[in-house]
């Protein structure tokens, strides 16, 4: 194939890679923006292969189909609540792909004449580290999300001593490939001191922390993805990669100042460990905690003007994105303003409240972030906060000493009236009590979320026609 073709449809990809990632940044064009990008995707790996004569075209269309549904499968089959999970391993997918193909090259290039150039030599170790920190450290965050292990933060004494030497031993394996790169083991060696980073360092970090981990880990498999790609010379590779990388560090750090913390307190703090929160509770809520009915909660519907719903991962669990939604249009039918409260980091990856509530075909225009909503929260009647915890937590402003100091919260206590809908008073991933569910403007209804929501538009509705 002629190099100006091969460089005209690397061209054609990378726009379309530009223009998806410019798609995704806001609801409306998220799903053309998605198509995007997979048709510049489609069109790399095809140019590529045929490019390289790898393979023929039979096993590539065989490929193309299998994979295709493969992705249909698990767009249809995975829920949302395992999106992050889903993520996390098509991260590490990622990460490992880049691992194994650098690794090839290198055998490859250990059997041509003449010795690797230092590029490459620097490329494939660069690809290897960062490829199996990646692998991983994505699985043990598919495992903490899944409830496979503890979502809380694992530390143990000597543990940053441990890390640091592990560190400094991939870093040496990492020189050494780059002085001998005709000796495969020692890649094979920084391989395995990589994967024992990956582990170490993400099984500190607890669970109020993995949108953060997952952010950063999609950055590290684009940025294995471009150093694999000076290992082939692949300008396509480089460019994927390179978009991949900076998107994911730009979101990474766009996620950090949501929790007003940095990027090395997520990795290094050890924040998400469980503390003893159950004698701090009850000297929160004893007695001054106020159950509610689905009839009372109507009640306080019926009369409001303006309603702002403020969406958790427990809402996600539930799957009550669509009763949300129908109660929400019952709310609007009535003339009273419905709006929802977005807090960046809730749920458990960057965007899952969003992509949950476009699920239920809830219009762009009510999703409001969290500096905007909380301007309304003073004139607002009633916030409904739905599995919500951490992030609506006023501790975040009042106590200095708490593990979510200074984290900005959505303000729900400043409305008239809090409904929390929540199971039970148990911590959320930060382990401390939540004072707002002992408000004196609080309600608490204490049910399933999707349960809950319908009981209130029932009720609702039989006020409607009693009326």
């Amino acid at each position: 194939m002629p190099a100006w073709v091969v460089n005209s449809a690397y061209l054609l990809a990378s726009a379309l890679f530009i223009f998806g990632l410019k798609g995704l940044s806001h609801p409306r064009s998220a799903v053309r923006g998605n198509l995007l990008g997979a048709a510049g995707m489609l069109i790399a790996v095809a140019v590529t292969l045929t490019d390289q004569r790898i393979v023929s075209f039979q096993v590539i269309l065989a490929g193309v189909v299998i994979g295709s549904a493969a992705g249909v499968l698990l767009a249809l089959k995975i829920r949302m609540t395992a999106m992050p999970q889903m993520v996390a391993l098509l991260n590490g997918f990622g990460g490992g792909a880049s691992l194994l193909v650098a690794g090839a090259a290198l055998i490859e290039a250990q059997s041509a004449p003449g010795a690797p150039t230092g590029q490459f030599s620097v490329a494939t170790a660069a690809s290897g580290l960062i490829g199996a920190v990646t692998f991983w450290g994505s699985l043990v965050a598919f495992a903490k999300l899944q409830e496979l292990v503890s979502g809380n933060a694992i530390v143990f004494r000597g543990q940053w001593l441990l890390n640091a030497a592990v560190l400094a031993a991939s870093l040496g394996l990492g020189a050494w490939l780059v002085a001998e790169p005709q000796r495969a083991g020692i890649y094979w060696g920084l391989a395995a001191a990589g994967s024992a980073l990956g582990v170490l360092a993400t099984i500190p970090i607890g669970g109020a922390d993995m949108p953060v981990v997952i952010s950063l880990l999609n950055s590290y498999s684009g940025l294995a993805a471009a150093a694999t790609g000076f290992v082939l010379n692949n300008n396509m590779l480089i460019i994927a990669g390179s978009l991949v990388g900076a998107s994911g560090i730009i979101l990474t750090q766009i996620m950090c100042r949501a929790m007003n913390r940095s990027l090395s307190n997520v990795l290094f703090g050890g924040f998400g460990a469980r503390v003893a929160a159950a004698a701090a509770g009850d000297a929160v809520y004893t007695g001054r905690v106020k159950s509610a009915s689905a009839e009372e909660v109507a009640m306080l519907l019926e009369t409001a003007r303006r309603v702002v719903i403020v969406p958790g991962y427990g809402l996600a669990v539930s799957q009550a994105q669509h009763a949300v939604q129908a109660l929400a249009s019952l709310l609007k039918s009535r003339g009273t303003e419905v709006l929802y409260g977005i807090h960046p980091v809730a749920g458990r990856m960057p965007g899952h409240m969003n992509v949950l509530l476009a699920e239920a075909d809830v219009p762009y225009d009510d999703l409001k972030e969290m500096e905007e909503v909380n301007l309304l929260l003073k004139q607002t009647d009633v916030a409904m906060v739905i599995g919500a915890n951490d992030v609506v937590n006023p501790l975040a402003r009042t106590d200095p000493g708490s593990p979510i100091a200074g984290m900005p919260i959505i303000d729900v206590d400043q409305a008239r009236t809090v409904v929390v809908i929540k199971r039970s008073l148990s911590p959320g991933f930060a382990g401390i009590p939540n004072p707002l569910f002992a408000a004196d403007n609080t309600l608490m209804m204490f049910a399933d979320g999707k349960k809950a929501v319908r009981e209130i538009a029932r009720a609702l509705s039989e006020t409607a026609v009693s009326a």
